[in-house]
């Protein structure tokens, strides 16, 4: 009987991204409890309205889900609170006493804290919605409408700054539509990565990121590999500027620039290793990088490394009879996707 094909490294992706995906049980809870929390703030404050942003709501969320974000823009506040009028503390205050009064029955560990916090009024659950996690929070934005520009003014106690988390959901939506959902099948594999090396962005700054790179259908092997050139060369300029061009200020880096670029840079030479690799008749050695540049063994676990000494073993009398020792460039032959930057 013929040996089996190996894998191919986009067949192992797709694997792997189905290994660290939400379930559906995790998804149908947070919405209920996201949708909970929006009908105690829009009782709050009638005449609002609700939005829904982060992992969820732009269809990238991993498993173990931890967290959902949300935010109501208070129609009352419209011309009480903002810039030079009143601060958004007393706003996260009554929302605060609106989600204890509406929640506690149904969640008798809840907490709701408004102390400390910059930007949002945190919720803790008390009550996790994946088996062997510790709680399950969410983050609540009490926004305000910007009368004179685009988008809305958010807390920053004790004032506030400018953002436009609507249009950012926009924009990622489009973008998975666009690309057939290779966008968030893509973002999802970075987040995962990203939180198995360092954490050295946010979850945002990935995004933002694809929103200038990946834009149209793909694989999600080339997605990865042009997101680590793109994302590299972009943050070797500077830091990630709002895509919706409303913050004041760029996306924040968890750790110096330098030291991300080098990150991102690395990665992507491994992933490229692994398609040269993989181009050159070598599946288990491209399979055996592609598990190295994740670091999960339980995502995607590495070949049999008894089976990846032999063919390296005969890699190496390859590249002996062609006159060399080391294998050819793997990037070479990528193709290459015209990439647009947010950078203003």
């Amino acid at each position: 009987m013929p040996q089996a094909a190996h894998p191919s490294l986009e067949d192992l992706l797709e694997q792997a991204r189905h290994r660290i995906q939400v379930t559906d049980a995790e998804l149908d809870e947070a919405r209920r409890r996201r949708e909970a929390i929006a009908n105690a703030l829009l009782r709050e404050f009638p005449g609002s309205r609700a939005y829904f942003n982060g992992s969820v709501a732009h269809g990238d969320a991993l498993t173990p889900l931890t967290d959902i974000d949300l935010g109501v823009v208070i129609a009352e506040a419209l011309h009480t609170h903002g810039p030079g009028k009143r601060g958004p503390l007393d706003l996260m205050e009554r929302a605060a006493a609106a989600i204890r009064r509406e929640l506690k029955g149904a969640y008798p560990k809840l907490t709701v804290q408004v102390d400390g916090c910059k930007r949002a009024v945190l919720v803790r659950f008390g009550d996790p919605v994946h088996g062997g996690e510790k709680d399950f929070t969410a983050d609540i934005i009490c926004a305000v409408d910007n009368l004179t520009g685009e988008g809305l003014y958010i807390p920053k106690v004790p004032t506030w700054s400018r953002s436009h988390p609507e249009a950012h959901t926009q924009m990622v939506l489009e973008a998975i539509e666009n690309t057939a959902v290779v966008y968030a099948w893509v973002v999802r594999l970075l987040k995962h990565w990203n939180r198995r090396n360092g954490k050295p962005l946010c979850s945002w700054n990935i995004k933002a990121l694809a929103l200038g790179c990946i834009f149209e259908p793909m694989t999600q092997l080339a997605g990865l590999s042009i997101w680590f050139e793109f994302a590299a060369d972009e943050l070797e300029k500077g830091e990630t500027a709002d895509p919706a061009r409303v913050a004041e200020k760029p996306i924040k880096l968890n750790k110096p620039r330098a030291e991300v670029v080098t990150a991102l840079r690395h990665a992507g030479k491994r992933l490229d290793e692994a398609i040269g690799l993989e181009k050159d008749g070598y599946p288990l050695l491209a399979h055996d990088e592609l598990a190295k540049l994740f670091n999960d063994e339980q995502m995607l676990p590495r070949p049999d490394q008894r089976a990846v000494v032999l063919e390296e073993a005969r890699r190496f009398r390859a590249g002996r009879a062609n006159g060399v020792t080391t294998g050819t460039g793997a990037g070479a032959q990528r193709a290459r996707i015209p990439a647009k930057s947010w950078a203003p």
